[in-house]
């Protein structure tokens, strides 16, 4: 450590193999679903539906949240049934699926505002830091990724373990049937490629994600916080 004068010595820790095995739980995966659409006949309802049979058929316990009656951000106290709903149904869950349509070239204010109801407490451990997360989007038009990419930055924010693959389904209202089901296509094969992954990358990180998000920065602004607190105890 000589060479490295700036470092806390309480706060470095090299990385600990044994630490990074998952263990074996005895609960199925809790994946919580967001989808960020209202209509009646809702797309991105639809392929949330769909993923949850997947997700299932993968092994996973399945939620998913209805924003119906969920009020703006600020405009209700935090004591609202749908606020309380969703943020128990976010400490529920060790990954998430978030799915939007596209609208004006990004994710819906709908999805947006339930992220929004999300606490940061302090604005550092935030409720969602350490799940997993997957992500669709549904296109009335051309394929997109913009609000893909969206939401690839919020889960960032959110300190989210964010998988690689995603899903994009263009022209959606041609890829459901009538009764809501998705047709056979490379689009639907991408969905259960997504589904396949979250479970996997959950399996791996539920348990472990507390030790995997533990950072130098704040370990070494704890340890300044609880030294002073230990030396006013001391006057």
């Amino acid at each position: 450590m000589s060479d490295l004068p700036n470092i806390v010595g309480d706060a470095f820790q090299v990385p600990d193999f044994s630490q990074l095995t998952a263990p074996n739980l005895p609960h199925k995966p809790r994946i919580l679903m967001l989808y960020g659409s209202l209509r009646e006949r809702s797309y991105s309802r639809f392929l949330t539906l769909e993923a949850q049979r997947l997700l299932e058929a993968f092994g996973a316990e399945v939620r998913i949240f209805h924003a119906n009656g969920l009020p703006l951000p600020n405009d209700a106290p935090d004591t609202h049934p749908k606020v309380q709903e969703l943020r128990e149904m976010m400490l529920w869950s060790e990954g998430q699926m978030w799915t939007s349509p596209e609208r004006h070239g990004a994710m819906s204010a709908v999805l947006k505002s339930q992220i929004d109801w999300i606490p940061l407490p302090g604005g550092a451990i935030r409720p969602t830091q350490g799940r997993t997360l997957g992500l669709m989007q549904v296109s009335g038009g051309s394929q997109s990724f913009n609000a893909l990419n969206q939401m690839r930055i919020l889960g960032r924010w959110m300190r989210m373990v964010t998988i690689p693959n995603q899903s994009s389904v263009a022209k959606a209202f041609q890829e459901f049937d009538e009764a809501g089901r998705m047709k056979p296509s490379s689009y639907y094969d991408r969905v259960v490629d997504v589904c396949e992954e979250l479970v996997k990358f959950t399996l791996i990180n539920r348990g472990i994600s507390g030790y995997l998000t533990s950072r130098y920065s704040e370990r070494k602004e704890a340890a300044a916080k609880l030294e002073e607190r230990v030396g006013l105890q001391s006057i």
